[in-house]
This record gives structure tokens, C-alpha cells and sequence, in this order.
């Protein structure tokens, strides 16, 4: 039987500090691969370019599979304007999230369903903001005006869809707030 000298231990320990060391790196590195991945997803599915808007997609846990959730956040954000969101109000997102081809079971329609239910950060609507700002400067004046009055006009949808008689023309006060920011989004 060999004896164990201090100078082994002291290898020893110093092997366990390295591995310990190394794995941590690996682990960050794999973290930031994947967060580059997803950011190159996101870049591919989107059409955006701005690194900085991306990144704070990728943090908010955005993916290329839930960037069309993305398109529907204004009207989320609509919906939740009075504190709550309606039935007619619910529908008609719903029936938009279709429309761009979100389906049940979808990671994207289970992310819609979740701001649904629970009001998101307004974080989420800061950085659906960044995104349409970077977006709206990589379009035309026709394009942007194109997507403008898409998404606004569906947002007004919404908005009307719970107010005044039978679901049809009152708009309150603090959607009509929201409903401003969402234009100013598209200012260049």
C-alpha cells in the first residue's frame, strides 16, 4: 500500500478546485451558446436585426416558436388596460392568435393563454415597444404605415370589443392610454 504524501493531497485539492473551476465554465459557456442560439432563432423567425431588442427577447425567455405570441402583446396589453380581461375581449385575441397561426397546444398559444389569465410585466410591453421601434426602422413609410395600422386597428378592435352596448364602442380611458403608446411604438 502506497502512502499518500502532502504533495498528492495538495494535487489532489488542486484538481477538485480546477474541475470545479472548468465546470462552471463549461456551464456558462453552454448558457451563452444557447442564449446566442436562441437569439439567431429569434433573429431568423422575426426578421430583426437590432442585437440589443433581441437580447431583451431572449431574456424575457421569447423563442422562434413563440415570436408570434410576440405580435399579440399590444392587444394583451389592451385587454389587461382596466384591469382585467373581458370575454369579448378574450375571443377576439384568441380568434388574432389564430389568424396568425398560433393553435392550442402550441408553446406560443400556451404563452397567450398564460397572459391571459395572469397580467404580464410591463417589461413584456417595454420590449414589444423596442421591437417595434427597431422593426419600424428597418421598414418603409409604406410598409410601416401597413403595419401600423394592422396592429393598431386590431388593438382598437379589441379595446371596443368590451366597452359601450353590446361589446361595441366605448373605449375607457386608460385603453385609449395604451392604445397611444401603441402608435407611438411606430415613430421613427
Amino acid at each position: 500500500m502506497s502512502e499518500v504524501t502532502l504533495e498528492d493531497r495538495g494535487r489532489a485539492l488542486e484538481n477538485q478546485f480546477y474541475d470545479k473551476e472548468n465546470a462552471d465554465k463549461l456551464t456558462a459557456m453552454k448558457d451563452k451558446l444557447d442564449s446566442q442560439r436562441s437569439k439567431d432563432d429569434l433573429r431568423k423567425a422575426s426578421g430583426m436585426s437590432d442585437d440589443a431588442v433581441l437580447d431583451k427577447l431572449v431574456h424575457l425567455g421569447l423563442r422562434s416558436n413563440t415570436i408570434a405570441a410576440l405580435s399579440l402583446v399590444p392587444l394583451i396589453q389592451v385587454a389587461w388596460a382596466d384591469g382585467a380581461v373581458q370575454d369579448n375581449e378574450r375571443v377576439a385575441i384568441l380568434q388574432g392568435a389564430h389568424g396568425k397561426g398560433l393553435e392550442a397546444g402550441t408553446d406560443g398559444y400556451e404563452l397567450l393563454e398564460t397572459w391571459l389569465k395572469t397580467a404580464p410585466a410591463d417589461d413584456l410591453f417595454v420590449a414589444w415597444e423596442a421591437y417595434i421601434k427597431a422593426l419600424a426602422s428597418q421598414l418603409n413609410d409604406e410598409q410601416n404605415r401597413l403595419l401600423r395600422n394592422q396592429i393598431v386597428g386590431f388593438a382598437k378592435m379589441v379595446a371596443a370589443s368590451a366597452g359601450g352596448i353590446f361589446g361595441i364602442g366605448k373605449v375607457s380611458a386608460s385603453e385609449e392610454k395604451v392604445l397611444g403608446r401603441i402608435e407611438a411604438a411606430f415613430d421613427r
